[in-house]
C-alpha cells in the first residue's frame, strides 16, 4: 500500500484562497494529487478548522465549504476520542509543541499515515513514524509518485 498523507487544514484553505497566488497554487496541486491518489486523510478537528476560518473569512462561501467538507468525508476523517487525546498530551509533552498541533500528530499517527502536510510544524520532523512535509516546499509528485 501507498503512504497516506494526513492533511492539516491550513493547506485546505490555501486551496480556496487565492490571496497568496504561490500557496494557492501549491495548495490546489496537493489537493488534485490527493484526490487522485485517494490518499488523503483528515480528522474533524482539520474540518471543523477548516470551516471556521472559511465562514469567518467569507461568509458568502458557507455553502460551498460545507459541500467541500461532505466530500471531505471520503478521506476517512479520525474522531478526536480518549484514546487521540491521550496521545495528543504525550506527544506535546515529549515534542513540546501545541496543543493542537498535538492532537493534529495524534489523528494522523491514528490514521496510519506516514506523511503530515502542514506549514505549521518543522519540515522534515518524525514524530514517531509521522513525517511533517511542507506542501509550500515541497512537489506533490515527490511524495506520491513515491
Amino acid at each position: 500500500m501507498t503512504a497516506l498523507v494526513f492533511v492539516d487544514s491550513n493547506v485546505l484553505i490555501y486551496a480556496i484562497d487565492e490571496g497568496n497566488p504561490k500557496k494557492h497554487e501549491a495548495a490546489k496541486l496537493w489537493r488534485a494529487g490527493l484526490w487522485k491518489s485517494r490518499r488523503g486523510r483528515v480528522s474533524f478537528q482539520v474540518l471543523q478548522e477548516f470551516y471556521a476560518n472559511v465562514t469567518r473569512k467569507w461568509p458568502p462561501a458557507r455553502d460551498q465549504v460545507q459541500a467541500e467538507i461532505r466530500s471531505l468525508f471520503s478521506w476517512h476523517p479520525v474522531a478526536i476520542d480518549a484514546e487521540i487525546l491521550e496521545s495528543g498530551w504525550q506527544l506535546q509533552e515529549r515534542y513540546k509543541i501545541s496543543f493542537w498541533d498535538s492532537l493534529i500528530v495524534a489523528a494522523a499517527k491514528a490514521a496510519s499515515c506516514r506523511y503530515l502536510l502542514t506549514e505549521d510544524l518543522q519540515a522534515d520532523q518524525d514524530f514517531e513514524g509521522v513525517t511533517v512535509v511542507d506542501p509550500f516546499r515541497c512537489d506533490p509528485a515527490e511524495i506520491l509518485q513515491a
